[in-house]
């Protein structure tokens, strides 16, 4: 592991699941009073779905990824990893300027049960369709077959590695070393992983899920708005693509 992965954060009640569940459980009694209240879009100040977007109608458009059945290829399917309120994927479903959108099933996991119940109520009195939301612990459960299938084209993480980042630990590894483990075999060889994370930088992300020789390696990068500080340049989110390696065989 290189010197600026070695870098951990200190732990947050935002590491806790503790955290979420009351977090969820308020939003949840919010949206019962007000059906227009789904609750907080993580990074929206950052506009961070439209970045996200942007990235996958690229793929799309390279044709590795499929927002509809063609002749050759059913449409790709996606997993959002600690989904939330269960947005970015309503997101996707819905016509883009030119009225595309990504019709593939969709399965929305989080480790908090509440969660998967303000998901799945918007999603009914939204009616979307091809969209499944499932408890499940990334660090601690085994995938599921009836919903990993043989893997899904894209993995999406919009903010769920920064929280595990925040996770104290008393074990010799780091949940983040465990969450490198864990998502590989989520992702169909040859397809992608969209991290966004406003904890860490670009060159610490690769640290910690590229690393040289390993079977996840960096493929794109999408663009914010930068900021200059002190003689230095950044921007205060990291979207990247991730692709999975195809194993070659001698």
């Amino acid at each position: 592991m290189s010197e600026s992965a070695q870098k951990l954060l200190d732990p947050s009640e935002l590491g806790t699941k503790e955290y979420w569940e009351t977090a969820y459980a308020r939003e949840l009694s919010n949206h019962q009073h007000d059906a227009g209240d789904e609750g907080t879009v993580w990074f929206s100040e950052s506009n961070a779905e439209d970045a996200i977007l942007g990235e996958l109608s690229t793929l799309g458009e390279d044709g590795l990824l499929h927002r509809a059945a063609g002749e050759t290829a059913l449409p790709s399917r996606f997993l959002d990893l600690g989904t939330g309120n269960g947005h970015l994927l309503f997101t996707l479903q819905e016509e883009d300027d030119d009225g595309k959108c990504w019709s593939g099933e969709m399965v929305g996991v989080d480790y908090s049960e509440t969660s998967i119940q303000l998901a799945r109520r918007i999603a009914t009195e939204r009616g979307s369709g091809m969209v499944r939301f499932e408890r499940w612990d990334l660090l601690n459960d085994p995938p599921r077959q009836d919903w990993l299938q043989d893997g899904f084209e894209v993995v999406l993480d919009k903010g769920t590695f920064d929280a595990i980042s925040l996770m104290g630990t008393e074990d010799a590894r780091h949940p983040c070393e465990v969450y490198r483990e864990k998502i590989v075999p989520l992702i169909k060889p040859g397809c992608f992983l969209s991290i966004t994370s406003c904890n860490w930088t670009k060159a610490e992300l690769l640290d910690w899920l590229a690393p040289a020789s390993d079977q996840l390696q960096y493929y794109s990068e999408a663009k914010y708005p930068t900021f200059t500080f002190g003689g230095q340049t950044g921007q205060s989110i990291v979207t990247l693509t991730l692709r999975r390696v195809v194993q070659t065989s001698n």
